[in-house]
């Protein structure tokens, strides 16, 4: 229950738009309460402004940390408007009410960001007056305006305007806001503090706050009848230069894609080609355009309708080549000026560079319940230090790099996962079914619909082959290398089958499922 807007208390970090708001405050005759900065900030623009202190009667002490924790702060935020007894208590110990407050909090987030950052800095923006007042207000909102964010400053003025108050709708708003912020202002203080005390698993704790602002609202999710939202800092890595905003399902196959060519990072032109997450081609090369070729010749159904990323700059010959068929992202570190022409002429086409730079992190997944699982990601790249020939004939040169090729690649695929490569393509992929050798008949059929021989070629698995029939059907097929993980109880017959078949192998000893 409100009687109006008398009285502000403002306190901010970001002053974007203060002294216009305060202005309008001014005129429509509030009494304007401030602290330090905020204070003087209205004061050089002339704006009437009461200093907390001469309002509390009590200095700030302690270097500012104790300045607006005092009963007639939340005292004026808390009471209830109703209540005789609330009323009775503030008129004997002489606490107005406070109807709006504006308060933003220390930067906390931009401090710990900056490389040269104490941690006597970071402990000195971690904010305890600003959240204090805001939770005491949105509590409040019955009767009490609470506003953390400038943007939302025109929508009060605006009720204000109206009828000299804002509505019970808009102040229920901008309290869940309030709760939001704070939730989010106390999660990175938590990731920050627990990541100094704790750094081998920041994150990994008993109890799993993990809070991220919405990036961007989506038109849906993986279907129409279903809403979706981005959240996180996804778009930091990515700028979009031409067509249509992201798709849910937009984000998750250029997740997949940038995990993918990070593999190549620093190799020659590589260029890969996904389809709901699964990639279904890669290629390297002297030029991109090669890259391209190489990787179309792997499957020239699936592309349709898929993700593109490459490793290098996408140049106008790649370019006139790619838009031969219908993309819906292609992912570059950069495009040059033809490159843009050419495929800015499809309007619905996304064009993202990539500035992704740090590759691991953690993965969340929801299951039942609204239960969340937390795992490191499996990042980019293997110690091949801890690779072992476990077969009698030692591989060629090249049988190496087309086994290197594809354990780079099948880490990617959906498991159960079997890749066929050469040392510098995909033959074929088979991603995604219940039995190994499944995936390997498909990999096997799919090479053959588009005429790509498998002889000589190198077969990656990204578990182990639970019998020797999986590694039998890839020698059948042509394959005269394999590299696994190994671990299995019949790694003695598998390996037993690929010395009698004359099969060169490496056990990895590092699985690498994708469920």
């Amino acid at each position: 229950m409100s009687k109006g807007i008398q009285r502000a208390l403002l306190s901010v970090s970001d002053k974007t738009g203060l002294l216009e708001f305060a202005k309008f405050l001014v005129g429509r005759g509030v009494e304007l309460i401030s602290t330090g900065g905020t204070a003087k900030a209205l004061r050089d623009a002339g704006v009437k402004v009461m200093e907390l202190s001469d309002y509390t009667g009590f200095p700030e002490m302690m270097d500012g940390r104790v300045k607006t924790l005092h009963p007639k702060v939340h005292g004026g935020l808390l009471q209830r408007r109703d209540l005789a007894t609330h009323r009775e208590q503030a008129a004997k110990h002489k606490i107005p009410t406070i109807d709006l407050v504006v308060v933003n909090l220390y930067p906390f987030a931009q401090t710990v960001d900056r490389p040269d950052c104490t941690t006597e800095q970071a402990i000195e923006n971690i904010d305890i007056g600003g959240p204090s007042m805001l939770r005491s207000a949105a509590k409040n909102h019955d009767a009490v305006t609470v506003v953390t964010d400038p943007s939302d400053y025109a929508v009060v003025q605006k009720e204000m305007e109206a009828d000299g108050d804002t509505s019970v709708a808009t102040r229920r708003r901008l309290a869940a806001k309030v709760f939001r912020h704070t939730s989010h202002y106390d999660h990175l203080i938590g990731a920050y503090l627990t990541k100094l005390a704790e750094p081998e698993q920041p994150v990994l704790q008993e109890t799993a706050g993990i809070v991220r602002r919405r990036a961007q609202s989506l038109r849906y999710g993986e279907n129409p009848h279903q809403k979706a939202a981005l959240y996180g800092s996804f778009l930091d890595s990515f700028k979009q230069l031409h067509g249509k905003e992201l798709s849910y399902n937009n984000v998750l196959d250029l997740s997949a894609a940038a995990g993918l060519i990070a593999e190549f990072r620093e190799a020659e032109p590589t260029l890969a080609i996904l389809k709901h997450t699964n990639p279904c081609g890669v290629g390297s090369g002297k030029t991109l355009l090669s890259a391209w070729e190489k990787a179309y010749a792997t499957d020239r159904q699936a592309p349709f309708g898929g993700i593109i990323a490459a490793n290098r700059a996408v140049d106008g010959e790649t370019a006139k080549a790619i838009a031969e068929i219908f993309s819906e992202v292609i992912l570059a570190p950069s495009f040059t000026p033809e490159a843009l022409t050419i495929l800015q002429a499809k309007k619905n086409l996304r064009l993202m560079e990539n500035h992704e730079t740090v590759v691991g992190g953690y993965d969340f997944r929801s299951v039942r319940g609204n239960g969340l699982l937390v795992q490191e990601s499996d990042g980019a790249g293997d110690d091949e230090a801890a690779w072992k020939v476990v077969t009698k004939r030692q591989p060629s040169d090249k049988e190496m790099r087309a086994m290197r090729f594809g354990w780079k690649i099948v880490r990617h695929v959906k498991s159960n996962a079997i890749v066929y490569t050469d040392d510098d393509r995909t033959l074929g992929i088979g991603a995604g079914q219940m039995s190994r050798v499944d995936s390997s008949r498909i990999a096997v059929w799919k090479a053959g619909e588009v005429k790509l021989g498998l002889k000589g070629s190198a077969v990656a698995s990204d578990a182990f082959f639970p019998f020797p029939d999986g590694l039998e059907a890839a020698a059948q097929a042509g394959a005269t290398a394999a590299i696994q993980p190994g671990g299995s109880v019949k790694d003695g017959e598998v390996i037993a089958a690929a010395d009698r078949l004359g099969v060169a192998m490496i056990f990895t000893g590092r699985r690498h499922f994708r469920h």
